[in-house]
């Protein structure tokens, strides 16, 4: 049986959506970081269960809550910006029937600007996945903002795609790329990392060479070249935002 923990805050626009992607899990669970809006009432007329997390910034501990209130043996965990391809769903309802590994890989595909991206920093999303389908008890996430699951046995590559429908326009994009900046500095700080102003100066650039150039950005077009940019400017604001925090 499945649970699916979906982590969402102010997703009132997607939530809905996102939920019945999943209407083939046993439970569905909304860990809510703080909405506003009418993420909550639109998950409970929905029939999911809503836990209230409000205020946390650390992204793992979200999903560990996750993994800690799904009562069933398997546990999906997606974001409410996403939804289970029917691919997917068949993928997963047939390999848990009799499964292999205690988790695995699932793609995503990033939807961007009207295009779908295959390339630059979502390379590896679209290529390879990260792990969103684990056996409860057997590993956890960690990392405050690019949260990643840990778990020390082999795991196994599912067929279908995550469709992620992220920043639904540049000025949200932006917006995220502040907030996100943020956290990710302050993580960084809390580990007694510094910069200087040589790395705040090139690693942007690099960024930007290395997404758009060596993993073939540009094959994306105009969406391509924004997603490559921003991301060059996340690099740059996390290290002006860790420089600041030193005096």
């Amino acid at each position: 049986m499945i649970s699916t923990v979906i982590i969402a805050k102010n997703e009132e626009a997607n939530i809905a959506s996102c939920i019945k992607s999943v209407l083939f899990s046993d439970e569905i669970v909304i860990i809510d970081n703080g909405s506003i809006d009418d993420t909550v009432s639109i998950a409970k007329k929905m029939k999911a269960r809503v836990v209230e997390f409000p205020l946390e910034k650390d992204f793992s501990n979200l999903r560990n809550r996750g993994l800690e209130e799904a009562q069933f043996e398997w546990i999906l965990c997606i974001d409410a910006d996403e939804r289970v391809s029917e691919i997917l769903k068949h993928s997963i309802l047939s390999e848990l029937a009799s499964p292999r590994y205690s988790s695995y890989f699932l793609k995503r595909r990033d939807h961007f600007w009207g295009s779908i991206m295959k390339y630059g920093e979502v390379r590896n999303a679209y290529v390879r996945g990260y792990i969103r389908l684990m056996k409860k008890g057997e590993g956890k996430w960690s990392g405050v903002v690019h949260e990643i699951y840990q778990d020390s046995k082999p795991s196994g590559f599912l067929e279908g795609f995550i469709e992620h429908y992220p920043h639904g326009s540049l000025s949200e994009f932006i917006r995220d790329v502040n907030q996100y900046s943020s956290l990710r500095a302050e993580e960084l700080h809390k580990k007694k990392k510094t910069t200087n102003m040589i790395e705040i100066c090139i690693v942007p650039i690099f960024k930007f060479f290395y997404t758009y150039i060596l993993k073939f950005g540009f094959f994306d077009g105009h969406a391509g070249f924004v997603y490559s940019f921003l991301m060059s400017f996340h690099s740059f604001l996390v290290r002006s935002k860790l420089y600041m925090m030193k005096s």
